[in-house]
């Protein structure tokens, strides 16, 4: 299985940290933060990575292909952040036709990656990974009910998704090209009974303001 890294996003909520170096770039622990996600997927057992960049992205190329990783990394480059559904369409051709794994290039975990690869997302769906909802996002996204499916009621409970999921290449059947976000795919899939998760309990940062990177990078280094 193969893994696909989200790395185009302009960063507008880490301004202006993001001015002149891309977020995947940012350091915390001491180190970029797309490392970690690079290092721990390879360790894991993917086979490969597709990286996605636009903003500020050949920065990130060449701190990549400097590293030991840059022959497991092909690159999907965006003449234009094309939100995150619209990233993974244009990368499709370097994902293939098997269930992928989707990480998001801002967050900061010790989710065990190499479960997503015991689990492949349904014929045309995906399998989310949640996350207890963090306080700058109360409301959660999705319920996950007793038999993995996930809903999206108007209100109850809810858990947020982490920005970790199995997606199948069929899930994106009949995208066009160009910008396009990832929500109503979901709201398809759910439709459709095509969409499961799982909630993982361990630590996970959304690292999307200079005082939560902040925080983090405090918290790694009592560590």
């Amino acid at each position: 299985m193969k893994a696909m890294i989200l790395a185009a996003g302009r960063g507008e909520r880490m301004r202006p940290l993001t001015e002149h170096t891309p977020k995947p770039l940012l350091r915390v622990g001491g180190r970029p933060l797309i490392e970690y996600h690079v290092e721990r997927l390879l360790q894991a057992g993917f086979e490969g990575l597709v990286i996605n960049v636009a903003w500020l992205g050949e920065q990130i190329v060449e701190h990549l292909e400097a590293s030991p990783w840059a022959g497991a990394i092909a690159w999907s480059r965006e003449a234009e952040p094309l939100e995150t559904a619209g990233g993974i369409v244009q990368a499709l051709p370097l994902l293939g036709d098997a269930p992928f794994a989707l990480v998001n290039g801002d967050i900061w975990t010790d989710f065990p990656f190499s479960r997503l690869l015991l689990q492949p997302a349904p014929e045309r769906g995906a399998h989310l990974v949640l996350v207890d909802n963090p306080t700058q996002h109360p409301q959660g996204d999705f319920r996950l009910g007793s038999d993995g499916a996930l809903t999206r009621p108007a209100a109850g409970e809810r858990l947020t998704y982490s920005g970790i999921g199995v997606y199948s290449a069929a899930f994106f059947a009949g995208c066009e090209p160009g910008k396009r976000p990832l929500l109503p795919l979901l709201e398809r899939a759910i439709a459709g009974g095509a969409l499961g998760g799982e909630h993982f309990r361990g630590d996970w940062e959304d690292v999307g303001t200079p005082q939560r990177l902040a925080a983090l990078d405090a918290r790694l280094a009592i560590h």
